[in-house]
């Protein structure tokens, strides 16, 4: 193993910045799991960041690792793994989360996440350092999850309005307000089961490279519940400027549309944590919520909005890796004046 090892400070501090990247991820994510509700006027803002809160933090009762075994050891080698890379990774993730909450614009903390990952790793041991497997399948789904979000929310829209075709406009009403609330619960969760794992294999592959797991990769319970906290704290703090963004400048949503959007997303959302895939649950939603407005009429979507949040999602990746690997060099450089 490349173990590089060093004081136990500075690992309790890059832990404490590792939740700190989860208590922003939450806080970013926020509006996934509650701009429908929102936008809808279901739940106020107030109770819908307490109702997501909650279900992001019930996950932990619900889920394997898998994805959190992804990010530890399935993007770069874990064996090369040292403590300046987790120190570019996680700053080049946060940087790019602030710049794009303060924008406004929803975009991937997974994938912050593994860009800054993949440009500190690769600063510290050129490419061979990049486990090309994980990488393929976590970048696929830059594509395939609102692609994927898109066609499950379509699909659920049309079951439903078959179904419902009999029912009143007032009875159908009330029936889909009830199960918005539910759908929106199940993204919450799936939110949870996804993106807090992420941070957890982060933590743990530190721990691993540090000799603190006794020579075996796994996720210490005491990691998992941190992670599922501090992103239950940040959740709770919102995250109002992409909650308007997601709730209702991409189209305009019924509560018809806000139950098909979250369950399309959530079922997209449970399969591939089943599978340890570390998603984008904000690329997923997205999707979700312009299928149902495509669902209605093409019109509805405002895809000119839609085309910069693509676009943004593209760069994510290669822009938290350049902030990663800048943020790696000067990790070293400090290394070297007061080491």
């Amino acid at each position: 193993m490349n173990h590089v090892m060093v004081a136990m400070p500075l690992i309790v501090a890059l832990v404490a910045l590792a939740l700190a990247f989860d208590f922003i991820n939450g806080l970013h994510d926020a509006a996934n799991s509650i701009a429908t509700v929102v936008s809808t006027k279901l739940l106020s803002p107030v109770q819908a960041v307490l109702f997501a809160a909650f279900f992001n933090f019930a996950a932990y009762w619900f889920f394997g690792l898998k994805v959190a075994e992804t990010v530890g050891k399935g993007i770069i080698n874990k064996e090369l793994v040292t403590p300046h890379v987790i120190f570019g990774a996680l700053v080049g993730a946060m940087a790019w989360n602030v710049f794009t909450w303060l924008r406004g614009i929803p975009s991937s903390s997974s994938h912050a996440l593994v860009g800054g990952l993949v440009g500190s790793g690769v600063a510290h041991a050129g490419v061979g350092a990049i486990v090309w497997g994980g990488i393929a399948k976590t970048t696929s789904f830059i594509v395939l999850a609102p692609l994927l979000g898109m066609m499950m929310a379509m699909i659920l829209m049309a079951i439903t309005s078959w179904v419902f075709v009999k029912a009143t406009a007032n009875s159908a009403e009330s029936i889909f307000k009830k199960l918005h609330i539910l759908s929106s619960a199940a993204y919450s969760l799936g939110h949870g089961s996804n993106d807090a794992q992420k941070t957890m294999g982060i933590i743990a592959v530190l721990l691993y490279s540090q000799n603190l797991l006794g020579g075996t990769f796994h996720v210490p319970e005491w990691v998992v519940i941190c992670c599922y906290v501090a992103m239950g704290l940040g959740t709770l703090s919102g995250g109002w400027k992409i909650i308007e963004t997601m709730g209702s400048r991409i189209t305009k949503l019924s509560h018809h549309q806000g139950f098909c959007a979250s369950l399309g997303g959530s079922l997209l959302l449970f399969g591939a944590s089943a599978f340890g895939i570390p998603v984008s649950t904000t690329h997923t939603i997205t999707g979700s919520i312009m299928g149902v407005g495509a669902a209605r009429r093409t019109s509805a979507v405002r895809w000119g909005v839609a085309q910069r949040l693509v676009m943004a999602w593209i760069v994510t990746i290669p822009a938290a890796a350049m902030v990663g690997a800048a943020f790696y060099w000067v990790a070293i450089g400090i290394d070297k004046i007061f080491g």
